[in-house]
């Protein structure tokens, strides 16, 4: 099995959007402006890193940045079975899965990063990464410094960072030295994210948290709070709230995922951070970073080399073999043809469901599978709405 992973705030680099503009894709990056009221493409092709660090830009253009990439993914036909994302990245995956629609993630990421910003400026943190050290001792530095400090992630064996006041990092990460630690690296960040420092930014969002109302998914996402795949959209409400001030478990993410089956992790947008905590983590997965349009080519042999003798081979530039993508002919709602149920026979010219005003007409005969977008998803020209089997 396959699962989408996307990258936490940290990703971003200078220039990231530049081998982007000319393709389909870069068109989120129009829409994504227009919901944020500000020039993301800006941000993408000239901010310096100075500019990209902060908060406010570091979330927004790390978000764009993975959608579109999953963007140009989707438009080779593939989807996973699970996805997760890492910080940040959880609200990716929630909007590549449906969760949340493309607007609600755009705003919900600008509340977002709005909140943790101020909540830094309240309470001044930092945050390190320990090297090579047992999650459990690492734990224990925490406590024996006696301070405002404790773990925020556990990224993978070996790789845990803990956040708090500067003093407390600190002293946690002396102590954690003397434990053994290889390493303690201090990260280039403005707060002490997901810890109790973050819980004025959590009583913030979560008001627009429930706004967005967050929908029920086909493909389940891996939570950072407690490692678990959920597909209810009810549970995500809370789970978003809990994440800002609670430690990022990505590394149980993984091994909930490897124990679900999933041997092949795709981490889709900026970095590739994800790409080598699944390696330390999982020592049988296949891993691939998908950061630009001249990745694509290798993602596609990648995802054939799994299944070398089986059906569902990619064709050229675009589509499985005996599978095809219907996708949006125009921007707006989608709302599907309540009579259609997976299984049912599908004809070129049939009508799957509306998108605003355009009808959404399959340009194949098949079997449909499953409906990609759901009722009231707002979509984007050419983006998936409904996946078919030809035989």
């Amino acid at each position: 099995m396959l699962a989408f992973t996307f990258p936490g705030q940290g990703s971003q680099r200078p220039g990231m959007g530049r081998p982007w503009v000319d393709h389909e894709s870069w068109e989120l990056i129009d829409e994504a402006s227009e919901v944020a009221g500000r020039d993301v493409g800006r941000l993408l092709l000239d901010a310096d890193a100075e500019e990209l660090r902060d908060t406010r830009n570091a979330q927004l253009t790390t978000f764009v940045s993975s959608l579109m990439v999953l963007d140009a993914v989707e438009r080779l036909g593939v989807e996973p079975s699970f996805c997760a994302g890492h910080s940040l990245g959880e609200y990716t995956a929630l909007t590549a899965s449906g969760a949340l629609s493309f607007d609600d993630g755009v705003r919900l990421v600008i509340e977002r990063a709005a909140a943790m910003h101020e909540a830094g400026q309240q309470n001044p943190g930092t945050m390190s990464a320990i090297l090579g050290l047992d999650d459990e001792l690492v734990e224990v530095a925490c406590r024996r410094a006696d301070a405002d400090v404790w773990v925020a992630n556990f990224n993978a064996p070996g790789q845990v960072v803990i956040a708090g006041s500067p003093d407390g990092v600190k002293a946690a990460s002396d102590i954690a030295k003397e434990l053994g630690a290889k390493k303690a690296m201090a990260l280039q960040v403005s707060g002490a994210f997901h810890t109790p420092f973050m819980t004025p930014a959590r009583d913030r969002l979560r008001q627009a948290i429930a706004d967005a109302s967050p929908r029920d998914t086909e493909v389940p996402i891996i939570s950072n709070v407690d490692g678990l795949a959920h597909d209810s959209g009810d549970e995500w409400t809370s789970l978003l709230s809990a994440q800002l001030s609670s430690p990022v478990r990505w590394k149980h993410c993984l091994l909930t995922m490897g124990e679900l089956g999933v041997v092949s992790f795709a981490e889709l947008g900026p970095g590739g951070v994800l790409t080598g905590m699944a390696k330390r983590t999982l020592e049988n997965s296949r891993t691939i970073s998908v950061a630009t349009p001249d990745d694509l080519d290798k993602f596609i042999e990648w995802v054939n080399a799994a299944s070398p003798t089986g059906a569902a081979q990619l064709e050229g530039e675009h589509l499985f073999a005996v599978e095809r993508l219907v996708v949006s002919p125009a921007a707006g709602v989608f709302t599907p043809r309540t009579d259609l149920i997976s299984g049912a026979r599908i004809e070129t010219g049939t009508v799957l469901g509306v998108v605003g005003d355009h009808e959404v007409r399959s340009a194949f005969d098949g079997i449909l599978q499953a409906f990609i977008a759901v009722d009231g998803e707002r979509v984007t020209p050419r983006q998936p709405i409904a996946w078919l089997r030809t035989h």
